[in-house]
């Protein structure tokens, strides 16, 4: 079976936008200001987008403040050719830790992971479809550690289940993560080096991970 295209399904997508006169909407769920930095420096010329920081995952609570202000800074700073603006979700350690009850010794990259994508995803799917967005998708894609084949998986089923496009994407693609290293340089970012639970800290991989 011949693997998905990702990177090619999306500028299929933006080719196809160019021609209408209307500029879509999109709720970005980001997992981080590195990460986005990047992608809003793509989509944000094709849609108009709304930042959405769900991520109860994040520990400890310190470090999720943390990462919630260098978004908020990183959208500031940034120029943009449509607007870009930022909506905070509730934080929910507690509905992570049930989700992932009794995979807290899987190893990172695995089923607990994959149980932490579909949370982040399905809140962003109801976000999406309450707002009437035209599309959703999830800067987590351009971590070389995360799982894009998992990821479009799991949004495309929350958008037939909600009724909001999934926009497919694997944003590591075209050297989306190296970019994402230049701009958290230039704009003088706080990256990271685990991906967000207490579990990937216990795991810090060697390279320095922006989830």
């Amino acid at each position: 079976m011949n693997r998905r295209n990702y990177q090619k399904e999306l500028e299929e997508v933006i080719t196809e936008l160019k021609e209408q006169e209307k500029v879509p909407r999109l709720l970005l769920h980001s997992c981080c200001a590195p990460c986005s930095s990047y992608v809003l420096e793509y989509l944000s010329r094709y849609f108009k987008i709304t930042v959405y920081f769900y991520n109860p995952n994040i520990y400890p609570p310190e470090e999720y403040g943390k990462r919630v202000k260098e978004q908020e800074r990183l959208i500031a700073g940034m120029k943009f050719l449509h607007p870009v603006t930022m909506e905070t979700g509730a934080y929910e350690p507690d509905e992570f830790y049930r989700i992932v009850k009794g995979l807290e010794k899987e190893p990172e990259g695995g089923e607990r992971c994959f149980k932490c994508y579909e949370l982040r995803l399905s809140e962003a799917a109801k976000v999406a479809q309450a707002g009437r967005f035209d599309y959703f998708t999830t800067t987590l894609s351009i971590s070389p550690l995360k799982n894009a084949d998992k990821l479009i998986e799991i949004g495309e089923k929350l958008a037939r289940e909600y009724r909001v496009s999934y926009l497919p994407s694997d944003f590591k693609k075209k050297n989306g993560y190296k970019r994402s290293a230049e701009l958290s340089a230039e704009y003088g970012l706080y990256r990271q080096d685990y991906c967000g639970c207490v579990f990937s800290q216990r795991e810090k991989p060697v390279i320095s991970e922006v989830s």
